[in-house]
């Protein structure tokens, strides 16, 4: 019987992000719907295979090994496919012996109003459209884009990284700074410094992920050799003096990274590719670019940075596969 999901960290999860549906889709954009389902009916125990976002799912779902008694994260589907074509999504997640029980298939709609019904601190697709909407109607979302698949299994540390405005706190410091006014910028967040920021979209995410950390704490206060399997940074592009409400923001909200870089205005890639996260989280789709295109990355579609990213479309009525 699955545990209560209540009080537990939730991540929602799309098909496509979580394996690699390139052929299905190219199968469902050619030649239609039925004949995605008579494809998937005939490769149903051909294993897919990973996505970009498995190795971050294979890890995050792990902490539950090491708090057998809390169990506390869970994944769940949430798929444009119908329960039929969706079969050989949940034999695959068998084969890869991941954790994973509860699923949402929903036939070709879009998935992401059943966000907070599954209690999901983040929704993890490649599906634009259902991201966009998801960040529009308030719930917690980012867009996986395509990187290499890297399976790195010699340890069972999972590395998350954050941009910090946009992501974990809201714009308002990307609104001031939005006409590209640093003095302005660097004055106004002074001023500010006292003052906490109001939560961004993955606030909710990176305060449960500070939960898990606690619980690592006392582990260690137990055994000074038990090796942590979580580690998180904030990765901005900020640097002092508006580095001080960063930190007090954290304070205010009893939470912490690991490891935060105030690089100002360097570019990421050059902490990422010493951090090597599992998955690195920002708004900005200028900052999520990789030269070797092996670090997994999500573009977080919301406020300012983004008023003009997307052209939304409408997905009511519309039959999309990727999922």
């Amino acid at each position: 019987m699955p545990y209560p999901i209540e009080s537990k960290l939730v991540i929602a999860v799309s098909s496509s992000a979580l394996f690699d549906l390139s052929e299905s889709n190219a199968v469902f954009e050619n030649q239609g719907p039925k004949a995605y389902k008579e494809f998937q009916e005939a490769n149903l125990n051909n294993v897919l295979k990973k996505g970009v976002a498995f190795p971050f799912i294979r890890r995050f779902l792990q902490v539950n090994q090491r708090f057998k008694d809390e169990v506390p994260v869970e994944v769940v589907l949430l798929s444009r496919n119908s329960a039929t074509t969706g079969k050989r999504v949940f034999r695959s997640i068998k084969h890869y012996e991941l954790d994973i029980s509860r699923a949402a298939f929903v036939e070709g709609k879009s998935p992401y109003e059943y966000v907070p019904a599954f209690n999901a601190s983040l929704f993890l697709s490649a599906n634009e459209v259902d991201v966009q909407n998801a960040i529009d109607a308030g719930f917690p979302a980012g867009v996986v884009l395509p990187s290499k698949i890297v399976n790195d299994d010699g340890d069972d540390e999972l590395r998350i990284a954050f941009d910090f405005d946009g992501v974990i706190a809201d714009d308002e410091a990307e609104a001031i700074f939005k006409d590209g006014d640093l003095p302005e910028f660097h004055e106004y967040e002074v001023k500010k410094s006292a003052i906490p920021h109001q939560p961004g979209p993955l606030a909710d995410f990176f305060k449960k992920l500070s939960s898990l950390q606690e619980l690592e704490d006392k582990e260690v206060e137990a055994d000074r050799n038990y090796k942590r399997i979580l580690r998180t940074a904030i990765v901005t592009a900020r640097n002092a003096p508006a580095h001080e409400r960063v930190i007090t923001t954290l304070e205010d909200w009893g939470v912490s990274a690991n490891e935060m870089f105030f690089l100002g205005g360097m570019v990421k890639e050059r902490i990422l590719t010493r951090f090597k996260p599992h998955m690195f989280f920002d708004d900005q789709r200028s900052h999520l670019k990789s030269d070797t295109g092996d670090i997994p990355m999500v573009h977080i579609p919301f406020g300012i940075a983004n008023n003009s990213d997307l052209k939304r479309e409408s997905a009511g009525g519309q039959l999309e596969l990727v999922t």
